[in-house]
């Protein structure tokens, strides 16, 4: 057959085709390929938006002239689609033109530009060809402009009328690849768009929380960098490709979306007490009246009333003083632990000076949240996996829910809630757990905590590590990137 070179370069350029992932290197395929096909000169790639016909990539093989190769855009209004001119009317139509010498064409189309451009460049247009790309659905996509063919001998001569059908077949089998990573990349901007609208959810719940996944997303994205900077450098190992960031990146995102089912009242609480002083400060001044009538009616003396009055007043201080405090020390603890057990007796009936349960909220050594509020809190990461299990998350985003639900977990199997250790856990769910962390420990906005300095944050990062309970090497990274 007459063309079998031709169609055999077609079925390679077919399988290379259906390869390639990348928009720009994809384009320039098409029109690279194209050109070779034909054997001609020059030639326009032009993708359709908005109604118009937008300059993708153009080459002038004789005049060394290439640009939009590089994925950088072409500064050239785009063509209107109007029917007079020759590469709109192939997309308004969606049929191939070929035109032997556009100087010898009458008034049909207007090559005003083609005439405007050789002026200024010498260069002369003579035979062209447009072919529209028909995607599978029959919609227009755009049009490859293919300008002087030529024959062995560097002559230009019209395009081959033979030629048409095989070039428009790898224009239209083009046009559906180009439609698949369409359809590709508006399902991985649909999964972008779903994890950014619960990130939005989950940090306007509360006020607390308002930046929260939005830096550790952040954070992670510049580990991620950090990683690949030092991997060009030789010196380390693992690599971060565009897909694998942005896993990371949508799982940092998606981290706490089990929190849009935590109890607000466990998610703001800001003290022990949260709220209950006034109760103790009612309940400690009739304690007071009690001992005040008892000392009226003579069932004690004025040393026992002032006693009693300032063991309430002492009581309430401390209390008040242990509501607002990060961490109870031994001393504060053993101190506490002695008031808690105050009561009074009064007509034969006891009243201690604090509830069970005001009592287990001051005995918190740490934080605010007492055993029970912290089994609800931390059960956030076991709903943000049921969560994360119903979603549809495709071979782009496979390993995001997975690196999301692990990002309490530490190394020595002592986190939750799967107590995952060691090599258990890939280096992305470890990113996502000191980026969580830190976020954590440099926060402005907590209810339950001031600001910590950056150093003395990395100090606790550097000592959970030490410990056994985070990535080393990843506290570093981070330390270093904040201090870039």
């Amino acid at each position: 057959m007459e063309y079998d070179h031709e169609l055999q370069a077609i079925l390679d350029i077919t399988i290379a085709l259906s390869a390639e992932s990348d928009h720009n290197k994809l384009f320039n395929m098409i029109l690279t390929k194209s050109m070779e096909i034909s054997n001609c000169d020059a030639g326009t790639l032009y993708l359709l938006k908005d109604n118009k016909l937008e300059f993708r990539i153009m080459k002038t093989l004789s005049m060394n002239y290439d640009r939009g190769s590089d994925g950088s855009p072409i500064d050239i209004p785009p063509v209107e689609l109007r029917e007079d001119h020759v590469c709109a009317y192939s997309v308004i139509h969606k049929e191939s033109l070929n035109i032997e010498d556009v100087y010898d064409e009458n008034d049909r189309f207007d090559f005003s530009g083609p005439r405007r451009y050789d002026s200024m460049t010498g260069f002369h247009t003579q035979s062209m060809i447009t072919i529209p790309l028909i995607n599978s659905e029959g919609a227009a996509l755009g049009v490859l402009q293919l300008i002087n063919a030529m024959d062995k001998d560097g002559k230009v001569i019209p395009f081959d009328k033979s030629l048409e059908q095989i070039i428009y077949a790898f224009a239209s089998q083009a046009a559906i690849t180009i439609t698949n990573m369409r359809y590709q990349q508006e399902l991985i901007d649909q999964m972008w768009s779903f994890a950014e609208a619960l990130a939005t959810a989950i940090d306007e719940r509360t006020p607390y929380n308002t930046t929260h996944t939005r830096q550790v997303a952040k954070y992670c994205g510049m580990l991620a960098d950090h990683f690949n900077k030092l991997y060009e450098e030789g010196q380390e190992k693992e690599y971060f490709s565009v897909n694998r960031k942005e896993q990371l990146v949508m799982g940092a995102l998606l981290h706490d979306i089990g929190k849009l089912v935590t109890p607000l009242e466990v998610m703001n609480k800001a003290t022990r007490l949260n709220g209950r002083e006034n109760d103790i400060h009612t309940r400690l001044e009739l304690i007071k009246l009690y001992a005040k009538v008892d000392l009226l009616e003579g069932r004690i003396d004025a040393g026992q009333y002032e006693e009693m009055i300032h063991k309430a007043d002492t009581a309430y201080e401390m209390a008040l003083n242990v509501n607002a405090k990060g961490f109870l020390d031994d001393e504060t603890y053993e101190s506490l632990k002695e008031m808690l057990s105050y009561e009074y007796v009064h007509e034969g009936k006891t009243y201690p000076f604090f509830t069970e349960e005001e009592k287990e909220c001051l005995s918190v050594r740490k934080g605010t949240l007492t055993a029970e509020e912290r089994k609800i809190m931390e059960n956030h990461v076991v709903v943000t996996s049921k969560i994360l299990d119903k979603v549809h998350f495709g071979s782009y985003f496979k390993n995001t829910p997975t690196w999301a639900g692990q990002h309490h977990e530490c190394l020595d199997g002592s986190g939750y809630p799967n107590h995952k250790k060691g090599d258990e856990l890939e280096t992305d769910a470890r990113m996502i757990a000191v980026a969580d962390i830190c976020d954590a420990l440099l926060a402005t906005d907590r209810p339950y905590k001031k600001p910590i300095p950056k150093d003395k944050a990395f100090d606790i990062m550097r000592d959970m590590a030490d410990n056994g309970k985070i990535d080393k090497k990843i506290v570093g990274y981070m330390a270093e990137c904040l201090d870039a």
